[in-house]
């Protein structure tokens, strides 16, 4: 498959709690007023302040869509009713079977809560069993221990820091911490950490 028909699909993910949708112009109203917790940010390379950055950001991630550089998702929380953040496919490579999932960011309500796991789950399997990839990876800032604890949570490998490796928006240099998921250990790792959510 092609770089530009595999950004071509309708990918829609979803079980009873959540829906993962291709991010849409008309996402962008849903999902500002969770944009504007301003704490989601302190970690990422973005820093959003005002609706301004936001937009910004928005058009950022549906340029990278048209321009064939990453698939950005918006979250539907099915038992609220409404929009709860956004997420993407990034950094693919179809090549080489692998690609990131990040640019996560999730209503602060719903931490804790195993929403970000049913979608972790979700676009881990998308990825292992329909795409059959060979590597998953993720990463964050080396400051955000709290995601870095959700990531082993859930069975990423921690494969090292990746220092002086970006530049925020704000100008701070920022090391990097990568995980991965490889196809090889994806069924164990399913068992393992995702056990709940099989069909018994």
């Amino acid at each position: 498959m092609t770089i530009e028909a595999f950004i071509a699909q309708e990918i829609v993910l979803e079980d009873e709690l959540v829906r993962i949708e291709p991010l849409r112009e008309d996402h962008y109203e849903a999902l500002l007023p969770v944009a504007m917790h301003r704490d989601l940010w302190q970690f990422t390379s973005a820093r959003i302040n005002e609706p301004g950055d936001f937009r910004r950001y928005f058009d950022t991630a549906l340029r990278e869509k048209k321009e064939n550089r990453s698939y950005p998702f918006a979250y539907f929380n099915r038992q609220s009713n409404r929009y709860a953040g956004s997420t993407r496919f990034g950094n693919i490579d179809l090549a080489h079977k692998r690609l990131e999932i990040g640019w996560t960011w999730l209503d602060p309500s719903l931490h804790g809560t195993g929403f970000n796991k049913h979608c972790k789950y979700l676009m881990l399997q998308y990825g292992f069993e329909t795409l059959g990839l060979n590597r998953i990876e993720l990463k964050t800032s080396l400051l955000n221990v709290r995601s870095q604890k959700a990531m082993r949570k859930i069975g990423a490998v921690e494969e090292g820091v990746f220092r002086r490796h970006m530049i925020n928006e704000d100008g701070m240099i920022r090391d990097t911490m990568y995980f991965s998921f490889i196809g090889e250990e994806w069924p164990e790792t399913r068992e393992n950490f995702f056990g709940e959510f099989l069909v018994k």
